[in-house]
């Protein structure tokens, strides 16, 4: 049967360098397919879609809220034609009622295990509405190798420069931060997944920049310092979110070839300063995220903290605005307080203000967070910082020998010439 598996296009945060990587979601969940399963996939973002094109089922990936309303309107589109449409992703589970009107059937919860049932179940013309997993997990153990072979690899390039490939290492998070949803999505135990798995996985990856997506590597000491020890033969380079603030795990993780990090930077304080340099000793890059519209948040304090940013020389920084997604802590208490001021979820892009601050106007908002773009890439471009921050990877690539330039001629216009040690 023809599977068409389509990822929704959204856009990119408004100062943002736009580019596209390799989707997640899709190729995870394409690897738990039935083998008859003849699946075609659309990314969006990168390609049109053929409504006309024959297919027997359509499933609709979304990750993002900002995804949704398109979703839906692909959905409707299909299901006019007649042709039946399952979704899932993690915007389907947030979304989970508002979708249904729109589908022959979600899917909420990990797929693992999970498929066989429900395309027999469409094979018999017997689909059902909603198939409700996210209480009901299943064993880690059967997460295997994404199905990387569904997607069309020309297509994620930027600038000539290959994109990182997403893979994971574990699901769950124990942490419950304020306007994250991962606690309802994927539970507050961290679920590892066995490492010979994962380091099988990352070996098989035809690509030496990888970016390890899950929600914190700083969990458990003992199983990151093993993973990163079992990582360092593959002498692959790697971003990822937080390392635990330890200088034997930050050792290793430099061994291991972490490139750079995605680091909440969330005040001003010393212990800010000292883990920003902590990283920056073990020629590890930061990329700050930085939210702006907390309750303790004041223009001051917003302001004080762009200072603080390029007092500490973060490689980059991308500043979004405190957004209430279904699930969240956030979102209680904001619809609590009847301070939510939209709920289109197309402005639900993180850069635009759907709720009243407590200290300042929405439109206040708004401007400081254009303020903080602004003053943050006033004297080094955003084109530039990430040209830097390239180029590190590339000389890491060259003292072991594993650059491997996409185009070289390209990569030279675009980041420089770059010399191994210098």
């Amino acid at each position: 049967m023809k599977f068409r598996l389509i990822y929704p296009k959204w856009p990119k945060l408004t100062q943002q360098t736009e580019f596209h990587l390799p989707p997640h979601g899709p190729v995870v969940f394409a690897a738990t397919l039935p083998g008859y399963v003849d699946v075609d996939f659309v990314d969006e973002n990168l390609e049109s879609i053929d409504f006309d094109d024959p297919v027997d089922l359509v499933g609709i990936s979304m990750m993002l809220t900002v995804q949704v309303k398109r979703g839906w309107a692909i959905a409707d589109a299909y299901r006019a034609r007649g042709v039946k449409v399952i979704f899932g992703g993690i915007a389907t589970m947030l979304h989970a009622e508002e979708t249904m009107a729109h589908a022959d059937a979600v899917f909420l919860g990990e797929a693992e295990g999970r498929m066989e049932e429900i395309f027999a179940d469409f094979r018999q013309g017997n689909l059902q509405p909603c198939y409700n997993f996210l209480d009901d997990r299943p064993d880690i153990g059967l997460v295997g190798t994404a199905r990387r072979s569904i997607l069309n690899r020309s297509l994620y390039n930027h600038k000539g420069v290959q994109m990182v490939d997403l893979v994971h290492a574990s699901r769950g998070c124990h942490f419950n931060c304020y306007p994250c949803a991962v606690a309802y999505l994927g539970g507050r135990e961290f679920r590892p997944r066995p490492i010979d798995k994962t380091i099988a996985e990352m070996e098989a990856i035809d690509n030496n920049r990888l970016f390890l997506v899950d929600n914190s590597l700083a969990q458990d000491t003992a199983w990151e310092m093993d993973l990163f020890r079992e990582m360092i033969p593959l002498k692959k380079k790697w971003c990822c979110h937080p390392i635990e603030d330890k200088p034997e795990v930050l050792d290793l993780a430099a061994q291991a070839g972490a490139w750079y990090v995605y680091q909440a930077v969330f005040d001003t304080s010393d212990y800010i300063r000292e883990r920003v340099k902590r990283y920056h000793d073990h020629g590890i890059g930061v990329e700050g995220t930085i939210l702006l519209g907390l309750d303790s948040h004041t223009e001051d304090s917003i302001k004080r903290l762009i200072d603080f940013l390029l007092d500490i020389e973060l490689d980059l920084a991308e500043f979004t605005v405190l957004t209430p997604f279904p699930h969240t802590r956030a979102y209680a208490d904001l619809q609590r307080q009847n301070r939510i001021i939209s709920t289109d979820w197309d402005d639900y892009s993180a850069d635009k203000v759907v709720y009243q601050p407590k200290h300042m106007s929405p439109e206040r908002l708004q401007e400081l967070l254009a303020y903080a773009w602004d003053t943050f890439y006033r004297d080094e471009s955003q084109n530039i910082k990430m040209a830097k921050l390239f180029q590190q990877v590339v000389r890491k690539e060259m003292a072991d020998n594993t650059f491997r330039p996409r185009n070289r001629e390209l990569s030279n216009q675009t980041f420089g010439k770059v010399q191994p040690g210098r």
